[in-house]
């Protein structure tokens, strides 16, 4: 992101000097001008401020876990400790992501030079054996998620220069000179802050199964490796007055159970052993709800709209393959897949297609590139496929969803000015001799559905020479495979942020591309990329900053690093008949931790 501009809805005072900058005293952080919030507001718009306390949530998490700490390489982090028992130094709401407001911070100090961020604790903050948040907890957090932590995060804070304990309660980080890093002060609002004494003497590296002591509204009371994880809300908890946190997390307990597959808890629903469930598939939307639970009412099927950007949902090359080094290979693989009989056939028309790496964010790459984006591209002009500043990008699509010849013929003619033939009848690189032959790897968590998908895609490429094999890995052994990456294609999923940022460094950058573990799962390794991801987190002016968006989106898509698969503008859910929600004013989908339980 850009530098951050303190808003003028914000609280701003000034105080003397901070070495050579102007410290400006602030309520809250905000990108691109005003804040959302006035000094003073009492909640966020979207919750229900108002909600019953009490009750018990049981919903399920998916793989296996072996540790506490959410931050590390090694092991599986249990399901959601982090937001239940991990407290952040700020938190930016859903109706107003560019925007930090406080949470462990009561206040932020961000002065006019942009050379550092200040956070101020809050004196009521404590974790969960009562000791204070103090300025040594942050700093020890910071230095361990970057030193110890899982390589991605030494890489995401990567222009922050040192931290500096200021007093008690206040800590800085100084930016590297010369950095322009807009998004910078809201990221290190994001990371959670550890207690360093109940760390001491202790690896943080490696995966921990002790009960965390944090600092949010929940410790965790029991669990089973494997099976489940139950919170339960800290009487004493010191936020739950803030602004930033009323209404959320109503429930007495949450408790998070365990399965392989994602078909499994429907039963489990019906059951009464789960209480809420996001539905994935499109053909158990459509059909399995077909009981007297449903019909009478015990149990809701309903449809979420939301404003969320789309989950980047695709079939992922492995670049580091030098069978898929070249983008007319990727290319015509691409053309083998057919959506349009998949949605029909498989997903009842309940998808549409992925057409960006920022779909649904209104900053999408449509049409050709004018204006600001074009003026961008054209300083790379000489390094990017011609067809950018000429062809309008479109995923593959088959005019008949029966018949994917057309496309197939497309496809064995990209092959073919890669340098590959018929041997035999095989597609055969013809400097090797190497056949074409890979394998897609899905994750056990998307149960059976990715098998019927996959089966007329792989005919498909069988038609044109290409063998592919199809499997469907246990949780931890597919994210290990994809740690390592082991892999030739993997059908993989990014979320995708209001506020497309730093993070894109992690999923494209080069320096990422070697780092095991790392989001760059793909191995992306593109100067013009890196350029780009460098120009969108530097700007200062919002419209120069969309620019930049659609000018990455634009060089992605024309590279064919993925295979888009696709998106649904609603959260599917299916819970008991005995939560509230709050009303929809802000379309936010499916979100347990502003529910309550009905009263009676």
């Amino acid at each position: 992101m850009k530098k951050i501009i303190v808003s003028l809805l914000c609280f701003i005072t000034f105080l003397g000097q901070a070495e050579t900058a102007e410290a400006v005293i602030s309520d809250c952080i905000a990108l691109y001008g005003e804040s959302k919030y006035k000094s003073g507001f009492k909640h966020f718009d979207y919750v229900n401020a108002k909600a019953p306390q009490g009750g018990r949530l049981v919903l399920p998490a998916y793989g296996t876990f072996d540790n506490f700490n959410p931050y590390i390489f090694k092991g599986v982090a249990a399901t959601f400790v982090a937001s239940l028992s991990f407290e952040t130094l700020g938190f930016s709401p859903a109706d107003d992501p560019f925007t930090v407001y406080p949470l462990l911070a009561e206040k932020f100090d961000l002065p006019k030079d942009k050379s550092y961020v200040g956070f101020i604790l809050n004196p009521k903050a404590k974790f969960s054996d009562g000791s204070a948040v103090l300025a040594d907890d942050v700093i020890y957090s910071f230095k361990a998620i970057t030193e110890q932590g899982s390589p991605i995060y030494k890489m995401y804070y990567a222009d922050v220069d040192r931290v500096e304990k200021i007093n008690e309660r206040e800590v800085r980080f100084y930016f590297k000179k010369n950095i322009k890093n807009k998004e910078l002060p809201l990221i290190l609002s994001q990371f959670s802050v550890f207690s360093a004494k109940d760390w001491k003497d202790k690896d943080f590296s490696k995966p921990r199964l002790e009960v965390p002591l944090g600092s949010g509204p929940y410790k965790v009371i029991d669990f089973q490796v494997n099976k489940f994880v139950e919170f339960k809300k800290n009487p004493q908890y010191w936020g739950k007055n803030l602004p930033s946190r009323r209404g959320f997390f109503n429930f007495e307990t949450i408790r998070y159970d365990y399965y392989q597959d994602t078909t499994v808890t429907l039963q489990a629903l019906f059951a009464g052993n789960i209480d809420a469930r996001e539905e994935y598939i499109a053909k158990i939307w459509m059909t399995g709800y077909d009981n007297e639970l449903v019909k009478s009412g015990k149990i809701i099927k309903e449809q979420l709209e939301h404003n969320n950007p789309a989950t980047l949902q695709n079939f992922a090359f492995n670049l580091r393959r030098s069978k898929f080094e070249d983008r007319r290979v990727r290319k015509a693989i691409d053309l083998a897949f057919n959506f349009e009989w998949a949605n029909t056939k498989l997903f009842y028309g309940q998808y549409r297609r992925l057409f960006s790496y920022f779909t649904n964010t209104g900053m999408e790459a449509v049409g050709l590139p004018e204006g600001k984006e074009k003026e961008i591209l054209q300083r790379y002009k000489d390094r990017l496929n011609p067809e950018i500043f000429s062809v309008p990008y479109s995923p593959t699509f088959n005019i008949d969803m029966n018949n994917s010849r057309e496309n197939l013929k497309k496809a064995v003619s990209l092959l073919k000015e890669a340098g590959y033939d018929f041997v035999d009848g095989k597609m055969t690189n013809l400097s090797t001799k190497e056949p074409l032959e890979f394998e897609i790897l899905s994750s056990s968590a998307n149960g059976s559905t990715f098998t019927k998908v996959m089966l007329p895609f792989i005919e498909n490429l069988r038609k044109i020479g290409i063998k592919a094999v199809f499997r469907n890995l246990e949780i931890n052994i597919f994210k290990n495979r994809l740690d390592n990456f082991d892999f030739d294609v993997a059908i993989i999923s990014y979320p995708v942020s209001q506020l497309p940022g730093n993070e894109q460094r992690e999923y494209w950058g080069s320096e990422s591309a070697d780092i095991k573990g790392s989001n760059n799962i793909i191995g992306i390794k593109n100067p013009v990329v890196d350029d780009l991801i460098k120009g969108l987190v530097a700007v200062q002016k919002k419209e120069d900053y969309v620019a930049y968006v659609k000018a990455l989106d634009r060089v992605l898509l024309s590279e064919n690093y993925m295979i888009f698969q696709w998106y649904s503008p609603y959260s599917r859910i299916a819970y008991r008949n005995k939560f509230g929600k709050p009303a929809a004013k802000y379309k936010i989908g499916f979100q347990p931790y502003l529910w309550w339980v009905k009263e009676d």
